[in-house]
């Protein structure tokens, strides 16, 4: 069985990680940095080059495609797709979720909690979006950020409007959030793989910050989640079509809301925090599915 992970560095923790996985199971893998992958499409036979080498033989893929290549890392994927491979998550799934505003839309159909969301476009309208999820204070996100970068606190109406101005003048589309103040900068992420929850973690903002993630200075212990925080998680990654999700949810006086669906969570904070395998959960999953062979990677090359 012979495993691709794309990836920009093979040095980085989590792709490291997946490499140490695939080798304790005697998988065969190769590192494939997106960028330096040439697609190629012609009648009946997609391929993929990597750095001028057609690659070939591959069962499984597993995608770690970061938010500044994802178009071109999710073109990549999704020629390994046409060509049969198996994918530890699909192409339209974490473009799905690479969307807030999509991921969001898409869970509101169904029983799953969420924080009250508006987004407006004219500035006439941020004050009635405001007062639609209850009042200042609000949390605003820019549709694009990661590890809590473009997310900002506004105290008042006057200061999310200035806030939504500036961000407005440079072409950049923001969420208007309710503020869960009974979180007190608490939340937990879950990872999902297969449809279980195989490791989760709490995190809790520092001193003087609302955002708790790790790399804003946030801590993480290990957790047992309760059986509402277990079921949102799953039901949340199932909406969105994802076989591995990272959920990000916080308590509220209604229950556990989802923050955010990540497709390619960070290993290194949930198995620190918990010294769970997540790793070798990821590279289980796909090694069970991948199909022992396909005629479109199999050959010359």
């Amino acid at each position: 069985m012979r495993i691709a992970i794309l990836s920009r560095k093979a040095t980085l923790y989590s792709t490291s990680r997946l490499i140490e996985a695939c080798r304790q199971r005697q998988a065969d893998v190769a590192v494939l940095d997106p960028l330096q992958c040439v697609v190629k499409l012609s009648k009946k036979r997609p391929e993929v080059f990597h750095n001028g080498e057609r690659v070939t033989g591959i069962d499984g893929v597993v995608p770690r495609i970061g938010a500044s290549i994802t178009f071109y890392g999710l073109a990549v994927l999704r020629q390994f797709e046409m060509m049969g491979v198996f994918p530890a998550n699909e192409s339209q799934a974490i473009s799905r979720s690479r969307d807030k505003l999509r991921s969001l839309q898409l869970l509101s159909r169904y029983d799953i909690g969420i924080p009250p969301t508006a987004f407006a476009r004219r500035r006439e309208d941020v004050r009635s979006a405001i007062r639609k999820v209850g009042g200042a204070p609000v949390i605003l996100k820019l549709l694009e950020g990661t590890q809590g970068m473009g997310v900002i606190l506004a105290e008042s109406v006057k200061s999310a409007e200035s806030v939504l101005d500036a961000m407005s003048s440079l072409g950049q589309n923001i969420l208007i959030q309710a503020f869960i103040e009974e979180a007190h900068g608490t939340d937990y992420r879950a990872i999902v793989v297969g449809g279980k929850v195989v490791a989760a973690m709490a995190r809790q903002a520092g001193e003087g910050e609302f955002r708790s993630n790790l790399h804003r200075g946030g801590t993480a212990t290990g957790v047992q989640l309760d059986e509402a925080y277990v079921k949102t998680a799953v039901h949340a990654a199932e909406v969105l079509g994802l076989n591995i999700a990272g959920v990000d949810m916080i308590p509220s006086q209604e229950g556990p809301m989802v923050l955010e669906v990540n497709s390619s969570p960070g290993l290194e904070g949930i198995e620190g925090a918990t010294g769970v395998d997540v790793a070798g959960a990821m590279i289980d999953f796909v090694l069970a599915r991948a199909p022992l062979g396909h005629p479109h990677t199999r050959g010359r090359g």
